[in-house]
């Protein structure tokens, strides 16, 4: 018995070693000309034998080895914000955050907040009705380069440039001439030497001079805000820089012109209006997705009357709507979209959010309405209810085409879920 078990397990040993040599006369040979598997749902087996003990008589064929050089990509050009834009203006880049389902879940239990939570899988897409205030300064320093960048990733179709100018008359982002001292690091800078009257304006720096600063969170910060990401971000931009980063990623633009107050030599206020024109149409931006905005009237009825195309899509901002009366004026001078407040469009009445009757006229006037300023105004203490339950009276019942908000992803989630261009 024992005999015979050694020879089955000699007759065993003597297959294995015939396989693994790929010495039997009968095997289909494999010289490796032929890259197909037969239909067999197998890998080929490769043996690999270094080439200091390959067999003599056996040639051993190394995959090529790749021989190119890295291609020169050229110099650094500043600025560079395309390839992040892009990347995040696609629909899969659209990621709206916790905060819309925090407030969701807060909200009392109703039909909106069924509709709401109906939608938590998604999926979220880029709309023009959330409009991206100064970008996202909920956390991110207003008017930066990462605020725009997170703004258009939580699904801001329309963003915010405030445009103020510097001293050698060029353009940038900033909520006001003179709130440097504010929103950036002017005072821990050799730059705080050339501020005047104890306050910083863009106007006292130029734009070589403004670049080199940092943005930081509005001071002081609000105790629903957070300085976290402050030392870490804070890349300002010139007016024609958000133009190039809005243009790629596909967004639409709502430039704000702001008071001028302190003039410089030779610069205008007619200059400082056609120049905001000037620049979007050096970067061949098309009218339709710019809305040129200002609190002053007289700024929209320069553009109504010198830039026409420019003008039809300009919005007049102010808190109050006007009454019936002005509101016939103001249409009858070319003016067709006014932005308001929250309170000017849709206050809380008791327990419950309704329209201004100033803001129903607007509308049966033919005025397209904007709101201002969603996850900013009653903050912190705003719950689910009113941030939504407003949210949805001034979609459903003002009838408003967009609405600013410091953290556009609480607007995107509710503006997809309801099917919002």
């Amino acid at each position: 018995m024992r005999i015979v078990i050694n020879t089955l397990v000699l007759l065993i040993f003597a297959v294995m070693i015939t396989a693994c040599n790929g010495s039997d006369p009968a095997a289909p040979k494999n010289d490796g000309s032929d890259s197909t598997f037969s239909g067999k749902n197998e890998l080929p087996k490769v043996t690999v034998l270094p080439p200091a003990v390959a067999p003599s008589n056996e040639t051993v064929v190394l995959p090529p080895q790749a021989t190119t050089a890295p291609k020169d990509l050229g110099p650094i050009v500043w600025p560079l914000p395309l390839p992040e834009a892009q990347s995040a203006a696609t629909p899969q880049a659209v990621q709206v955050g916790v905060r819309p389902y925090f407030l969701v879940d807060d909200m009392s239990e109703g039909e909106l907040k069924t509709k709401l939570k109906s939608c938590a899988d998604g999926p979220f897409k880029r709309t023009d009705f959330a409009i991206a205030h100064r970008g996202a300064p909920l956390q991110f320093p207003e008017h930066t380069k990462e605020g725009y960048l997170a703004a258009i990733r939580m699904g801001a179709g329309i963003l915010e440039c405030d445009v103020t100018f510097t001293k050698d008359k060029q353009l940038v982002c900033r909520h006001a001439q003179c709130d440097l001292n504010d929103t950036t690091n002017i005072q821990a800078t050799a730059l705080k030497g050339k501020c005047t009257g104890g306050r910083c304006c863009t106007s006292d720096i130029t734009l070589a001079e403004f670049k080199t600063l940092r943005g930081m969170m509005e001071a002081p910060t609000k105790d629903w805000r957070t300085d976290l990401y402050a030392n870490r971000s804070g890349t300002l931009m010139s007016h024609a820089e958000s133009i190039a980063l809005f243009d790629a990623a596909g967004v639409k633009m709502t430039p704000e012109l702001k008071n001028m107050d302190r003039s410089i030599a030779g610069y205008s206020l007619d200059d400082y209006r056609q120049q905001v024109v000037d620049e979007y149409k050096a970067a061949k931006i098309d009218p339709s997705s710019v809305s040129i905005q200002s609190f002053n009237l007289p700024d929209i009825l320069y553009w109504i009357k010198n830039e026409p195309e420019f003008g039809k899509g300009a919005s007049y901002l102010i808190k109050f709507l006007p009454d019936p009366t002005s509101l016939a004026g103001l249409y009858a001078q070319g003016v067709r979209t006014i932005s308001s407040s929250l309170d000017g469009l849709a206050p809380l009445v008791g327990e419950k959010y309704v329209p201004t009757a100033a803001a129903l006229a607007a509308k049966k006037a033919g005025f397209e309405l904007v709101g201002y300023t969603m996850e900013r105004d009653g903050m912190p203490g705003n719950t689910g209810d009113m941030t939504y339950g407003r949210m949805d009276v001034l979609a459903k019942e003002v009838g408003v085409k967009g609405v600013f908000s410091d953290w556009v992803g609480t607007t995107s989630y509710y503006a997809s879920c309801m099917g919002l261009k």
